[in-house]
């Protein structure tokens, strides 16, 4: 790959011991970070030059949670007023619909969109496989993109028959979940720093699986070594079904279930209460925010500043583009900050608290020693981020602005230093012939349920 020298940033954002570096440089050789600082202390010569004069310079943003498959039903009527499971059910009977091809083109889409707001590692949790679909699918269509992808492989085993949520034929038999579990890790799952495609197991959600995967999947994740992922309180419906289902509030079913530890992360949690708050904090258990969806879904303000103020890892997911109905991570953070302001008042999150839940908070949520800050040792994940557009104009701090009044889209992307967004376009891979096989397919499906 080479050696490459960013130079002339207004700033350079290391998340690191560094700080903050006016006029900031970073070198990197094959992808790897060489030093960072001021321009005058860096080589001057490079196998490519990127000028970011005039920008400022992030770590790639990290999402922690996302479902790519749902940007084929945004805005479905039936769950546009709904609370969570209300909305569940209304989009079950239309996910039931896809197939391969829906999880290979809305992962790209999908992968797209979080480009261009600046993401480059992004944890996707798939937890239901119509008509022959595989995390197979998702994977292979990210490798073509050039993002890190954190590929969860979730399930759901309780249908409503059996007094779960989700329809039957969504289902999955708990022996048939586990073998595939093995089979994808040992396919697929790259431990090594660096790593483009990483796997971890994620059955759906506490009301829609067993007592017993849970607890297995916890057994198998561990002797394979990869990491755990699920929804966890994230409203009072949630709640209250753990405690008519289990006798116990989310946190305890999760502890008594192997559910807390370095090697897990839950998404929302928008009811934790301070027990399961020092829980979290006292077992190194990892929190997914998310905090547009909740909005959108009426799910509660999650109490973030009380989370962090514990010692809780906190990242942010934009979660599925189906209760979110957008994919931008520099929207999540700017929306975060106003939800815990809204909570506890003007100083309850910063500025650069909110960009720092979306790149090293989040990488540490994964599990990610080797990304989400700019220093020597790291991979060369960057963006670099326009300052003279309308959105910023007039913005005397350009960094509390990445939040607070964010750019349009990113105008440098870089994964492990090649190329996914430049000059504020997909250059990674051709979107341009993947967006009419996703409105086609997206319109075959409002057809299909219309009948």
């Amino acid at each position: 790959m080479g050696t490459l020298l960013v130079r002339g940033a207004s700033v350079l954002v290391t998340e690191g011991p560094e700080g903050e570096i006016a006029g900031g440089a970073l070198f990197a050789r094959d992808g790897v970070i060489e030093a960072v600082g001021p321009e005058a202390a860096l080589p001057r010569i490079a196998d490519e030059i990127l000028d970011a004069r005039g920008g400022v310079v992030t770590p790639g943003l990290v999402n922690t949670h996302h479902h790519l498959f749902q940007n084929l039903t945004r805005v479905v009527p039936a769950g546009v007023d709904a609370p969570l499971f209300g909305w569940l059910r209304a989009l079950y009977p239309i996910w039931a619909l896809m197939g391969p091809e829906h999880i290979r083109v809305s992962t790209q889409v999908g992968l797209a969109e979080l480009a261009l707001s600046g993401a480059t590692t992004v944890a996707d949790h798939l937890y239901l496989f119509p008509n022959g679909a595989r995390l197979d699918d998702e994977i292979e269509a990210a490798l073509e993109t050039g993002m890190r992808l954190h590929a969860t492989r979730g399930a759901m085993s309780i249908g409503e028959s059996a007094g779960g949520l989700p329809p039957d034929a969504l289902v999955e038999r708990e022996d048939a979940i586990l073998e595939d579990c093995i089979r994808v890790i040992d396919a697929f799952h790259d431990p090594a720093p660096g790593a483009m495609i990483r796997i971890g197991v994620a059955p759906c959600s506490p009301f829609s699986v067993s007592r017993e995967l849970m607890r297995d999947t916890a057994l198998l994740a561990r002797e394979k070594g990869v990491m755990l992922h699920t929804h966890l309180a994230e409203n009072d419906e949630d709640v209250a079904f753990s405690l008519e289902r289990f006798g116990v509030r989310p946190g305890d079913y999760a502890e008594e279930l192997g559910w807390t530890g370095l090697d897990v992360w839950h998404a929302h949690c928008v009811k934790l209460d301070m027990a399961e708050i020092a829980l979290f904090a006292r077992t190194g258990t990892g929190v997914a925010h998310c905090p547009c969806s909740n909005c959108r879904l009426g799910s509660g303000i999650a109490p973030v500043r009380a989370m962090l103020d514990a010692g809780v890892k906190i990242g942010l997911g934009v979660d599925g583009s189906a209760s979110n109905d957008a994919a931008n991570l520099l929207a999540e953070a700017r929306q975060a900050l106003l939800l815990q302001r809204v909570a506890g008042g003007a100083a309850a999150l910063k500025a650069r608290e909110a960009l720092r839940l979306a790149t090293a908070g989040g990488a540490a949520v994964l599990g990610r020693d080797d990304i989400g800050a700019l220093v020597p040792g790291r991979r060369a994940d960057f963006v670099i981020w326009p300052t003279g557009g309308l959105e910023g104009a007039g913005a005397w701090d350009p960094v509390a602005a990445l939040v607070l009044a964010p750019p349009a889209r990113a105008a440098e992307v870089r994964v492990e230093g090649r190329a996914v967004v430049s000059g504020g376009r997909i250059v990674s891979f051709d979107i341009d012939s993947v967006l009419p096989k996703h409105a086609a397919l997206a319109r075959q499906l409002c057809e299909r349920t219309r009948q």
